[in-house]
């Protein structure tokens, strides 16, 4: 009897306890009475300066003009493959912007994405960049094109396709890149050529960095004689000054980047302004900010044109040449890179 009677002291005092901190202010106030909501985003390394920059002050003001409520942003930003690993591994992200749509598929795959991306807008792709090579200074090693990268004594530095959606996107630039030039000139793609230039570069990698971003920053601190990477990180370079020099290569591919919702980490009450956001990448004042820290638009083609700081590209090409992801992944970075080119046979 007296055990019952103290629990019912404890749960009165708890209880008055609550009331006199709620009406002094000391508890924190219901998120709808604040007015303010964050939204977790991960997004793959160069996603940082333009969405930090431009995407969220924008669609901030965006909110608040329309609804009255501030937004806040918590951001993840590493290689493509990493925030997707991490996402599986059940950190809080609510929105993913990806380098590669395989890492969207496996989040799918892991029910973690159960709406379809591709019913976006542009099937989901927010922007694009191409692929090209950054050289120190003056170009010194004479490196023109990407079979100039297998010359003896380059020091190259590619990120680690483990961990990078941008290192996938550079092996499928090199060798594309070579089915591409081969097939103009002969009529018929040459994979032995295109297998011999990767395997001969590849040779020439002395390290490789978790992510796009962290190869850039490897090379900026003085290592290696070339990068390949984003053509945005290029030109980030060049806007602070940096030593060195852009080559743009006869043909490369263009890195289109989805953006999904992760559906498990929604609730109910943010889903409307969560979709808000995804539909603003699209809109004009997004797809301007892209340009502005040097994506290509997917929605307005006479934004890029008028960006005279994009390389010219002879014969640029996109995912689809190798049929997608879905066959681009097990063809050429499982069967021939990491079969033939990594394992040395």
């Amino acid at each position: 009897m007296r055990k019952r009677t103290l629990n019912k002291s404890l749960v009165a005092y708890a209880a008055l306890l609550a009331f006199i901190l709620f009406a002094s202010g000391c508890l924190p106030k219901p998120m709808s009475e604040t007015g303010g909501i964050n939204i977790t985003l991960y997004g793959f390394s160069i996603m940082k300066e333009s969405l930090e920059k431009a995407i969220y002050p924008g669609f901030m003001a965006k909110w608040k003009q329309e609804h009255g409520q501030d937004i806040h942003f918590t951001s993840s930003f590493a290689g493509s493959e990493t925030i997707t690993n991490q996402i599986l591994q059940g950190v809080p992200a609510e929105i993913a912007i990806l380098s590669i749509e395989r890492d969207a598929q496996r989040l799918k795959d892991g029910n973690f994405v159960t709406s379809d991306w591709h019913a976006l807008p542009y099937k989901g792709i927010v922007n694009k960049t191409p692929f090209v090579i950054l050289v120190k200074g003056a170009n010194p090693k004479g490196i023109h094109d990407f079979p100039d990268l297998a010359k003896p004594g380059i020091r190259l530095i590619h990120p680690d396709p483990t961990s990078s959606g941008g290192a996938q996107w550079s092996i499928l630039a090199i060798y594309g890149s070579e089915l591409i030039k081969s097939e103009k000139q002969s009529g018929e793609p040459d994979q032995a050529r295109a297998l011999q230039t990767l395997q001969a570069i590849w040779k020439n990698v002395f390290v490789t960095p978790a992510s796009a971003r962290e190869a850039r920053t490897t090379f900026e601190l003085g290592n290696g004689d070339a990068l390949i990477t984003y053509e945005l990180d290029g030109l980030l370079m060049k806007d602070s000054g940096k030593p060195m020099e852009m080559i743009v290569p006869q043909a490369t591919i263009f890195s289109e980047h989805p953006v999904v919702v992760i559906d498990r980490n929604v609730s109910p009450e943010k889903r409307a302004l969560v979709d808000a956001f995804v539909q603003y990448l699209w809109s004009d004042e997004a797809q301007k900010a892209f340009v502005k820290y040097h994506f290509y638009s997917v929605t307005n083609n006479a934004l890029n044109d008028a960006n005279n700081e994009f390389g010219h590209i002879e014969m640029p090409f996109t995912i689809e040449y190798f049929g997608g992801w879905e066959r681009a992944y097990p063809e050429i970075i499982e069967q021939v890179f990491k079969n033939k080119v990594r394992s040395g046979k």
